[in-house]
């Protein structure tokens, strides 16, 4: 049961970059930028796509070699199970720190990986994920694809909260069928820098009449293995790459329904970037004008429907049984 609405909620997006292929470590990292966010008034927190197991740069993931697949081995082995022990672990984070907390994560069903986004309330309870629907260009190598089965909208005390991940953003249908869950807060943890991802971002935001919070990573070359066990680009091979470089450069931002930047977007380090968001007073002023789904939207000549079921490749029907036993249980199927 949600309590009343509050007026206004601290948001942080963390920018940050993962502990390639260390897991537990990346947990630790995670706790200590949840201290920091906690110290600063946070209720809630959002980290970036992919920052629990990591993201997949570079040129080992594009290779069938032996290299290639031991890469591919060691990713499998950061992945987590959900739910889990890491699961666990991060719920109890959230409880420590009273905070809603939506992290990227790359899940692992066998030998499956999917890239999603785990939700956590302040009471400690994991609350469900999303799981990306579509894996970007080179992603599609080692990531499987979700569906609509998991793409949650969460009622809080400070709005309606979910997530869209990355280029999900640019399918118009998807996020509309966000806005028709009433979606308030829309966490799209990413992993575009480019200066295109703004833009996006505030298209988002005043499409949606929501509050769009971005984080991304802010990676340097020594944020992952070293070559020749991992090779960023090819020309590795042949010479040392500067450690210190930057591979990923951020842009993490905070912005309003009315398309305003309320925080970032930072391309200098990692850090957090914090905004207040009034939902109750801000995004009514918005639909005012606009509201995709309600007075400005046509259903009587466009509409979407959205197939919400989970897509599984085999289900197992049972055969009658050929013989009970006492209790009147299948003995033989």
């Amino acid at each position: 049961m949600v309590s009343a609405m509050s007026s206004i909620v601290r948001a942080t997006v963390v920018q940050a970059s993962s502990v390639f292929y260390d897991t537990p470590a990346t947990l630790d990292k995670a706790e200590r930028f949840l201290k920091e966010a906690a110290e600063l008034g946070s209720q809630l927190v959002v980290f970036p796509e992919a920052f629990i197991g990591g993201y997949p740069r570079g040129y080992n993931f594009a290779d069938q070699s032996t290299r290639g697949k031991e890469s591919f081995r060691k990713y499998h082995a950061s992945a987590i199970n959900v739910p889990g022990p890491e699961v666990d672990r991060l719920a109890a984070m959230a409880a420590k720190y009273k905070v809603y907390l939506v992290t990227g994560a790359i899940e692992r069903e066998r030998y499956t990986l999917y890239c999603s986004v785990l939700f956590f309330d302040p009471e400690g309870n994991y609350l469900g994920k999303h799981r990306k629907i579509m894996p970007t260009f080179s992603e599609r190598l080692v990531w499987g694809f979700g569906d609509c089965s998991t793409t949650p909208v969460y009622d809080t005390p400070y709005g309606k909260l979910g997530s869209v991940i990355c280029w999900e953003n640019r399918m118009p249908l998807l996020r509309t069928s966000m806005y028709a869950k009433g979606i308030e807060i829309y966490c799209a943890p990413t992993a575009d820098s480019g200066n295109t991802w703004v833009s996006t971002m505030t298209h988002v935001a005043m499409e949606g009449g929501c509050y769009v919070l971005s984080p991304n990573q802010f990676c340097r070359r020594k944020d992952y293995p070293s070559p020749p066990e991992y090779l960023y680009s090819p020309s590795e091979e042949f010479a040392t790459p500067d450690s210190d470089s930057i591979i990923w450069a951020g842009g993490s931002v905070i912005i309003s329904p009315h398309g305003e930047i309320l925080a970032g977007p930072n391309y200098k380090g990692e850090g957090l970037f914090t905004a207040d968001l009034d939902v109750r007073g801000e995004i009514p002023k918005a639909k005012f004008k606009f509201d995709v789904v309600g007075h400005y939207s046509r259903a009587d000549i466009l509409n979407l429907t959205v197939n919400n079921r989970p897509l599984v490749p085999v289900t197992f029907t049972s055969s009658p049984c050929k013989s009970k036993d006492k209790d009147g249980e299948c003995k033989d199927i």
